[in-house]
C-alpha cells in the first residue's frame, strides 16, 4: 500500500518517476517556487540516492547532477529570497531560488544531501528518524514499517502492575481450563448415557446428575474467574494507559521550542489522546484475547494428543497455511496502519486550525474553502482505509475458509476411525468440540493480527515523542541559581536555524536593572536573540550567562522562575481572572493577585465584569479585548516578581489610548528589574538606558537614543522613516476629517 499525501500532487511528480532508473530511489524532494530568473514557477529538486535531478520551470527541461565525495549544498538567503547552490572542487555547478516559505523542506534536503555525500564517500551515516520528513512524493516504495515488538516496550509502565498481571494470569488459567472440562465430560455423556439407552439399557440417573453437575459446575466457575480476571485486567490496562498519556504529555512539555515548530497541534493531539485511548483498548480487551487464545490452543492441543494423537494431527493440517497467510498480510496491516495514522492527523490537523481561527475563517468568507480542504483530507483518509480493508476483507474469509476445511478432514478422518473401531463415537463428539474451540481460537487470533499492527504502530508514534531528546536539557550536575541581580552577559553568540544563520558573532553585557531596547528590521535577529536569553533555544556557538553563570548549566526551571515574559499576542487559559494571573505562582493569595492587578491598571476593569476576579475569561482570552488580555498578561508577569523581564512588542496590537494605560503598568513592571525590550513603536523605547540596533543577526549601534539620534546611522534612518509614516498618517487624518469652519459657511 502506498502512502496517499494530502497535498496536491506537483505537476511533475510523473516525470520525475519516469526519469528514475532500476534501484534508484528519492530520498528527498524541494518544490521551490522560483525559476533561474527569479520569476514565480512551480520547479522541483529531487535528491536520490545516485544524483540531484531539478527541474527549471522557465527552460522546461530537467538538469541532473551526479553525486560524488567532495560536493557541498550551502543554503542562503537575502532580502526575504533563500538560495541554495551546489559545488563541487571546480566550483558552482547549480543554483536555485526560492522564497523563505520553501525554506524549512531546503533545509531537510540538505541535511539529506550530506548523508548521502558521507554515504558515498564510505563514512557511517546516521539513521534519520525525524518525524514529518518524508518525501511528499510517492513511487510505492513502502516507509520502513515499525516492528510488532514495540508493544514490549510498554513494559516499563507495565511494571508497577506486576503483582496484579501475575493474579490476572492465573485467573486467566483458571478460567480457561474450567472452560475446557465440558467437552470432555460429553465422551462419558454419549458412551455411557445416550448410547447404552439407545442400544436398550436403562440410564443411570446418578451418573447423569454427576455429570450435569460437574457441567454446571465448570460452567459457574469459568464465569467466576472469567469476571474476576477481566475486571482485574481491564483496572491495569487502563492505569497503564494513563501512565502512558501522562508520560508523554510531560515528556512533550519537556521539549525544546524547536520541536513544536515542527509539529502539527492536531498531530500531537492526536498522539496523545487516540493512540493511547487505542492502546488501551488493545491491552484492556485484545491483549487479553491473545494470551486467552494462547492458553486454550495450548491446553486443547494437549488434549487433543491425550486423546488421540492421529486425530490431532490431523486438526493441524490448516495450521501452516493460517501461520503464512498471517506473515504475509502482518506487514502490510502495520504499514497501512501507519499511513492512516498520518492521514488522520492531517484531518485533525485542519480541525485543530479551522476552529481556533473560526473568526478570521468567517472575516473572508472561506468557510467553502475550508469545508474542501477537510472534505479532501477525509477522501484522502477513506481511500486509504479502503484499500487497507481491501487486503483485511480477504484475509479473514480466507482463515475462516482454511478452518472449515480443517473441520472437514477431522470429520473424514474420525469416520474413518470410528469404522475401523479404533475410536468411539462418544471420543469424536468430544474431538469435535474440541476443534470447534481450537479453530475458533485460531480464528480469533488472526483477528488480532490487525488490532495488533494497529497498536503497534500507535505505540511507535507515541515513542516517537518519549524518544525525542530536547535541544535544550538540563545539566547533569546543575548549579544552584539563586538571589539573581539580573546581569545578563552574551559572549560571541551564534545561532543557526538548519543551516541558515540567525545570529552572528554577538556580544553584549547587560547590566544588573538596566533597560535595554532592541530595535532593527523585522527579521534582524531581536525576536531570536530573546528566545535565546529565554533558553527557549541553546547558542549554536559562544555563550550566555546571567550573574557569571552559563544558562547550560542552570537547571531550566530553576532559570525560567526568574523571568518574566509579556508576549506581543497575550495567551490566556480558559479560566477565571485570577487563575490566569497566578499562572506562574499558583499558589498565590487573593490578596497578591489584586496587587499585581492595581499595579497592570487592570484591577478597574476586571471590577466591571460580571464575577470580577472569579470572571471566566473564554478559550484564549476571547472574551476580553486585546488591551485587556495584556494588563492581565503584565499582572502575571508582576506577580512572580521577575529578577529579568522580557517585553516583546507588548504594545504594538492596541490602540494609542489603550497603549497608555498598558505604558503605565509597564513602567511599574520595569522598575528595579533588568529589561529587555522589543518595540514597534521607537518611542516607547525613548526611556530605555541603551537600545541595541540589529541588522541581519550583528549588533550595528549601541546606545542611548539621543546618542545614535546623532550620530545619523541605522536608528536615525529607522527613527526618521517612522517619524515620516506617522506624520503622513496624521496628515490623511487631517485631510479626512470634517471641517467645522466650511459647514458653517455653507449653513
Amino acid at each position: 500500500m502506498q502512502d496517499l499525501p494530502i497535498a496536491t500532487p506537483h505537476p511533475q511528480t510523473a516525470a520525475l518517476q519516469g526519469r528514475l532508473v532500476a534501484g534508484e530511489n528519492v530520498v528527498a524532494t524541494l518544490e521551490v517556487d522560483l525559476d533561474t530568473q527569479g520569476r514565480f514557477g512551480q520547479g522541483l529538486v529531487a535528491l536520490t540516492n545516485s544524483r540531484l535531478l531539478a527541474f527549471d520551470p522557465a527552460a522546461g527541461n530537467w538538469a541532473e547532477h551526479p553525486l560524488a565525495p567532495g560536493q557541498s549544498l550551502k543554503l542562503s538567503d537575502h532580502g526575504g529570497l533563500a538560495f541554495m547552490e551546489l559545488f563541487d572542487a571546480g566550483g558552482r555547478l547549480a543554483r536555485w531560488r526560492f522564497t523563505l516559505a520553501c525554506n524549512p523542506a531546503a533545509v531537510r534536503l540538505v541535511d539529506a544531501f550530506e548523508r548521502e555525500v558521507q554515504r558515498l564517500a564510505g563514512h557511517a551515516v546516521p539513521v534519520d528518524d525525524a518525524e514529518g520528513e518524508d518525501s511528499s512524493f510517492d513511487f510505492g516504495e513502502a516507509s520502513k514499517p515499525s516492528s510488532t515488538w514495540v508493544l514490549l516496550r510498554l513494559w516499563r509502565f507495565a511494571r508497577p502492575y506486576q503483582g496484579q498481571l501475575l493474579l490476572g494470569f492465573a485467573l486467566m488459567l483458571g478460567a480457561t481450563g474450567a472452560t475446557l472440562v465440558s467437552p470432555y465430560l460429553t465422551m462419558p455423556l454419549m458412551d455411557r448415557v445416550l448410547i447404552p439407552f439407545q442400544n436398550g439399557q436403562q440410564i443411570d440417573p446418578g451418573l447423569v446428575g454427576l455429570l450435569l453437575s460437574g457441567l454446571f459446575g465448570a460452567a459457574l466457575l469459568s464465569w467466576g474467574l472469567g469476571w474476576a480476571k477481566t475486571y482485574l485486567l481491564s483496572l491495569v490496562s487502563e492505569r497503564i494507559a494513563a501512565d502512558l498519556r501522562t508520560a508523554t504529555f510531560e515528556h512533550l512539555l519537556g521539549l525544546s521550542l524547536e520541536y513544536f515548530g515542527n509539529k502539527r497541534t492536531g498531530d500531537l493531539m492526536a498522539r496523545i489522546g487516540s493512540e493511547t485511548d487505542r492502546i488501551s483498548v488493545f491491552l484492556s480487551l485484545h491483549a487479553l484475547d491473545f494470551i486467552t487464545d494462547v492458553l486454550m490452543l495450548a491446553m486443547t492441543s494437549i488434549i487433543l494428543f491425550s486423546i488421540h494423537p492421529g486425530l490431532a494431527l490431523a486438526t493441524l493440517v490448516p495450521l501452516p497455511f493460517i501461520a503464512w497467510l498471517i506473515h504475509l498480510v502482518r506487514d502490510r496491516l502495520r504499514t497501512g496502519f501507519e499511513k492512516i495514522d498520518r492521514v488522520w492527523g492531517e484531518v485533525t490537523n485542519i480541525l485543530a486550525d479551522t476552529i481556533p481561527g473560526i473568526r478570521v475563517v468567517k472575516a473572508f468568507a472561506q468557510e467553502r474553502r475550508e469545508a474542501a480542504r477537510f472534505r479532501d483530507a477525509n477522501q484522502k483518509n477513506l481511500q486509504v482505509n479502503d484499500r487497507l480493508n481491501k487486503t483485511w476483507s480477504l484475509f479473514t474469509p480466507s482463515v475462516a475458509l482454511l478452518t472449515e476445511m480443517g473441520l472437514l478432514v477431522v470429520w473424514g478422518v474420525g469416520i474413518w476411525l470410528i469404522s475401523h473401531q479404533s475410536i468411539t463415537v462418544g471420543t469424536l463428539t468430544a474431538f469435535l468440540a474440541y476443534i470447534g474451540r481450537f479453530y475458533g481460537r485460531l480464528d480469533s487470533m488472526s483477528r488480532i493480527v490487525s488490532v495488533t499492527q494497529k497498536a503497534a504502530a500507535g505505540a511507535k508514534r507515541i515513542f516517537d515523542i518519549l524518544d525525542h531528546v530536547s535541544n535544550v536539557p538540563d545539566p547533569v550536575n546543575p548549579q544552584r541559581f539563586e538571589n539573581v541581580t539580573g546581569a545578563i552577559s552574551l559572549q560571541g553568540v551564534n545561532f543557526r536555524y538548519g543551516s541558515r544563520s540567525v545570529i552572528r558573532s554577538l556580544n553584549l553585557d547587560i547590566r544588573p536593572g538596566e533597560m535595554v531596547g532592541l530595535v532593527g528590521h523585522s527579521g534582524s535577529g531581536k525576536s531570536t536573540l530573546v528566545n535565546l536569553i529565554c533558553r527557549f533555544y541553546d547558542v549554536t556557538e559562544g555563550s550566555i550567562k546571567v550573574d557569571g553563570v552559563d544558562l547550560r548549566r542552570i537547571k531550566v526551571t530553576d532559570y525560567r522562575r526568574h523571568i518574566g515574559l509579556v508576549l506581543q499576542e497575550p495567551f490566556l487559559f480558559f479560566g477565571s481572572i485570577a487563575e490566569n494571573i497566578a499562572y506562574g505562582k499558583p499558589e498565590a493569595t487573593r490578596e497578591e493577585i489584586v496587587a499585581a492587578a492595581r499595579a497592570a491598571h487592570a484591577h478597574e476593569f476586571i471590577l466591571r465584569l460580571p464575577h470580577g476576579y472569579d470572571s471566566l475569561v473564554g478559550e484564549r482570552g476571547q472574551g476580553l479585548s486585546g488591551g485587556e488580555r495584556q494588563r492581565i498578561s503584565i499582572a502575571r508577569a508582576l506577580l512572580i516578581n521577575p529578577a529579568v523581564l522580557i517585553l516583546d512588542e507588548a504594545t504594538s496590537a492596541v490602540d494609542t489610548e489603550t497603549e497608555k494605560e498598558i505604558q503605565k503598568a509597564l513602567d511599574n513592571l520595569v522598575k528595579g528589574r533588568t529589561t529587555i525590550a522589543i518595540a514597534h513603536r521607537l518611542s516607547t523605547l525613548r526611556k530605555a538606558d541603551r537600545l541595541v540596533v540589529m541588522d541581519r543577526g550583528e549588533i550595528v549601534e549601541l546606545g542611548p537614543h539621543d546618542e545614535l539620534i546623532a550620530m545619523q546611522g541605522h536608528y536615525w534612518r529607522l527613527w526618521e522613516a517612522q517619524a515620516r509614516r506617522v506624520d503622513q498618517e496624521d496628515l490623511e487624518e487631517h485631510e479626512l476629517a470634517p471641517n467645522p469652519s466650511a459647514h458653517t459657511e455653507n449653513a
